[in-house]
């Protein structure tokens, strides 16, 4: 498809795998300005279902559907994916898009506050031991235990993003000693920024706030978990592969770790049978920390910002 033969504002996007509350944030937030917008409320799609879904579309809007190349090959007409949040490496290879002439767009900072709380969330209900006692309850036993105070602990953060950041506010007005590694030199009021292994090593409570890619894929190693501070709770609320999972579990079994809190994994959903759904000092929850109301919308916004500069763009292609 030549775009630059097309008149003004021809595209139409589709968002391929839309729940029902970014489907209707979509449909409250968007105001049509000639381009069209297609919204697949399945959410759960093939990937080999998408060339059908996109029917020539010069857009797609993808949540959490894996995109390969193989596939985009197919999509005829696509020339952009607008990818809701920033970890799209983990679901198609942005490199062998572009060599099609598909542009990947990816949302940054929409959700940090909401995954700072989760993450903030999960470490409390980590030391506080709520998972363990929920449980317990539930299932009929009084199950009283010793939780840690957090006030006094070092947090050490691995990666110092926009989420790290809101994070590290919180955790000092919470009275906690915060120390944080990141990629690239930073600077924060109240944090001190240390080696990765240091971080490790002192920290009370590790928070793993990386994107994954090739330098970050298993980090987390096996030697990396073994010089985790004896008895420090984990949270991650990133990447599932961002870690050794088989070592986490060895590190989880033997009390090394006394506790981790992960909304991540490597395999999603988490299999029934996986060690963590029945190892007893594991919290978990299911891929969620971006999602409230407040993140969703901040999330549509961006999007259509996207798709609309996209369409301005061809229109004035179309009419140079």
């Amino acid at each position: 498809m030549n775009l630059n033969a097309l008149p003004a504002h021809p595209l139409t996007a589709v968002f391929v795998d839309a729940n029902q509350t970014l489907a209707l944030g979509f449909r409250r937030l968007h105001q049509p300005k000639g381009w069209t917008l297609r919204i697949n409320e399945q959410a759960d799609v093939s990937p080999d279902e998408l060339p059908a879904l996109l029917g020539g579309a010069t857009i797609a809007v993808i949540d959490h559907t894996a995109f390969p190349t193989a596939v985009a090959r197919k999509a005829t007409g696509l020339r952009h994916v607008v990818f809701l949040g920033t970890g799209a490496r983990s679901y198609m290879n942005i490199e062998e898009l572009a060599e099609l002439g598909i542009s990947v767009h990816t949302i940054k900072g929409y959700g940090d506050v909401a995954v700072a709380e989760c993450a903030f969330g999960l470490m409390w209900a980590a030391a506080k031991k709520f998972g363990l006692m929920d449980r317990g309850i539930r299932a009929g036993q009084w199950l009283r235990t010793d939780g840690t105070q957090l006030r006094g602990k070092t947090l050490g953060l691995v990666g110092f993003g926009g989420i790290a950041q809101e994070l590290a506010r919180l955790a000092i007005g919470a009275g906690m000693n915060v120390v944080a590694w990141n990629r690239s030199p930073k600077a924060f009021d109240g944090v001190t920024f240390l080696e990765l292994d240091d971080v490790l090593g002192l920290s009370d409570v590790i928070s793993l706030h990386l994107l994954l890619d090739n330098e970050t894929r298993g980090l987390l190693s096996r030697d990396r978990i073994a010089a985790l501070r004896p008895g420090a709770i984990l949270v991650n609320t990133a990447r599932g592969a961002l870690l050794d999972e088989d070592a986490l579990v060895d590190a989880l079994r033997s009390g090394h770790i006394a506790h981790a809190a992960l909304d991540v994994f490597v395999t999603e959903p988490l299999p029934e049978a996986h060690p963590l759904a029945n190892l007893p000092n594991v919290t978990l929850s299911a891929h969620s920390a971006f999602r409230t109301l407040e993140a969703s919308d901040n999330l549509v916004i961006a999007a259509l910002a996207h798709c609309e500069r996209i369409a301005d763009e061809s229109a004035f292609a179309g009419a140079a």
